[in-house]
């Protein structure tokens, strides 16, 4: 469990860090810079506690499994959220954006959610 912990968590800082350096150029900034959080971490880190129901529903379709980790990652980004917005430690808000909840989640991420779960379910389903 520590293992995919780990491994989760650095997927995360990964993925994040390559798509906040690729919408960089959105802003006219060719440097790529991306950042990220150390809350995103043990965020990222979480999706280990997945790995048995990954394994339960490696057999349903690609888009049920895909919609499954969508839904997961919608209530554990609004959950972390509260949390730490909670003590003014949240790192992101989407209060901006048109499709958001409460700043804390955008459902217009949700393709992105989906792809990555069925990532995550790479990660944590491998022997």
């Amino acid at each position: 469990m520590k293992r995919k912990f780990l491994q989760c968590g650095m997927f995360g800082w990964c993925i994040e860090i390559l798509y906040t350096g690729l919408r960089s150029l959105k802003k006219d900034n060719h440097t790529l810079t991306g950042h990220t959080s150390i809350w995103m971490f043990p965020i990222y880190g979480l999706a280990c506690l997945f790995s048995p129901i990954c394994r339960r529903i490696q057999h349903f379709p690609a888009f049920v499994r895909g919609c499954f980790y969508t839904v997961c990652i919608f209530f554990t980004e609004y959950t972390t959220g509260s949390l730490l917005r909670h003590f003014h430690a949240c790192p992101w808000n989407y209060s901006h954006a048109r499709f958001q909840i409460r700043g804390l989640i955008r459902l217009d991420y949700a393709p992105l959610w989906f792809f990555t779960g069925l990532f995550f379910e790479k990660i944590l389903c491998r022997h």
